[in-house]
């Protein structure tokens, strides 16, 4: 199975998890990046990488922004961001 098909099972069974669904509190490991091009590449150079480990410091009441902790520093993420950021 070609990681294309498991993602898609995954998503398919519902068992794949945003940053964006994270709940405050949660330690997370970022798994993938979705979205292409200067969208990836922004996320990218905020330190959001695979394999990078994410704490989920708060998320606002109405999930806008999503506020991490990530390499030592703390930063705020638009749910949209937060979206394309698969997590484990």
């Amino acid at each position: 199975m070609t990681d294309e098909t498991y993602d898609q099972v995954e998503k398919e069974r519902g068992t794949v998890k945003t940053l964006r669904e994270t709940k405050p509190g949660e330690t997370v490991t970022v798994t993938k990046l979705n979205g292409a091009g200067a969208l990836k590449r922004r996320i990218m150079d905020m330190g959001i990488t695979k394999g990078c480990t994410i704490f989920v410091r708060k998320v606002a009441p109405l999930g806008d922004p999503v506020e991490i902790t990530i390499r030592g520093y703390e930063l705020s993420l638009r749910k949209e961001d937060a979206q394309m950021v698969e997590v484990s």
